[in-house]
């Protein structure tokens, strides 16, 4: 009889935990955007879709891939990310294939996205999280508020304080470095470049270097050529990928600019210096390792 009691009372624990395990992972959940915008959902996001690349990394990195149903073009990792539908580009999304996705969250990259693109957004009436990040520090906050929106808190959690440690140290690494002009080409023609409040500037920071046009008031200030190469940067950079070569050539023809002198222009993986993942840090290592070429 007593264990006939005591297996009653496993059943009896055995059914509230089956009934009350959904209703806990149903509770409301809230998080403010990066526009300012204060989101609230009935409970955790179950069928997101991620419009940048970046952002459909970061859902993985929170701990909820598999709760990802659409992504943009141009999203290749990780791996399963290129198995998903396509639902745009950074020209154009299409809404009718978003609908039938029938999401509950929109992750959208306010710089990513056309202002026209995003009033056809509010037209599908889902609950949308507009993302800006430009800091390392706003890496680990939006990690954190994917977190709450998914309810996968501990795992983003754990990815938040790992990439913050690590941007940490790399800075404590190159610290004390000789200081190192530096060129960062974000585009070719015309000559583009990036002031300091950029997150590739903040990394050339971080590795000892000197952003030669980190002053300019604009995040992706033209150049002419002749201040760039009056500026004499030590050593140039620039992101190239598969779909986008380097094209550098052009600086060959200034051959009294230090960088062009001592070999230093120099090409590297453009797709991790220009997504806003825990990926970026791994591409300011290279970024690093680049500049302190020109220390030798």
């Amino acid at each position: 009889m007593k264990r006939l009691r005591c297996a009653c009372a496993c059943v009896v624990v055995l059914v509230w935990a089956l009934l009350a395990g959904p209703l806990a992972s149903a509770a409301p959940v809230t998080v403010r955007d990066d526009a300012g915008h204060v989101l609230s959902l009935p409970a955790p996001a179950h069928r997101v879709v991620a419009l940048a690349p970046h952002l459909a990394e970061l859902v993985f990195d929170a701990g909820a891939g598999e709760r990802l149903v659409g992504v943009m073009r141009y999203s290749d990792f990780p791996q399963a990310v290129s198995r998903l539908p396509v639902v745009g580009d950074a020209f154009a999304v299409n809404l009718e294939v978003i609908a039938s996705l029938k999401p509950d969250l929109l992750l959208m990259w306010s710089s990513g996205v056309n202002p026209r693109q995003q009033q056809r957004l509010q037209t599908l009436g889902v609950t949308t999280f507009d993302s800006e990040i430009g800091s390392i520090e706003a890496l680990g906050s939006t990690l954190r508020r994917l977190g709450t929106l998914f309810g996968t808190e501990a795992i983003a959690e754990a990815a938040a304080q790992r990439a913050e440690g690590r941007w940490q140290a790399l800075k404590a690494r190159y610290a004390q470095r000789r200081p190192v002009r530096v060129f960062y080409q974000l585009w070719h023609e015309p000559l583009m470049t990036v002031n300091r409040q950029h997150l590739i500037a903040q990394a050339i920071e971080a590795c000892g270097g000197i952003n030669v046009f980190g002053q300019q008031p604009l995040l992706t200030p033209t150049i002419s050529w002749e201040a760039a190469v009056a500026a004499d940067p030590q050593v140039v950079i620039t992101g190239a990928g598969r779909d986008e070569p380097a094209r550098l050539e052009a600086w060959q023809r200034f051959g009294r600019v230090e960088a062009v002198k001592r070999g230093l222009v120099i090409a590297l993986d453009g797709e991790q210096l220009a997504r806003m993942t825990p990926r970026f840090i791994d591409a300011a290592q290279s970024l690093c390792e680049a500049i302190d070429r020109a220390r030798r």
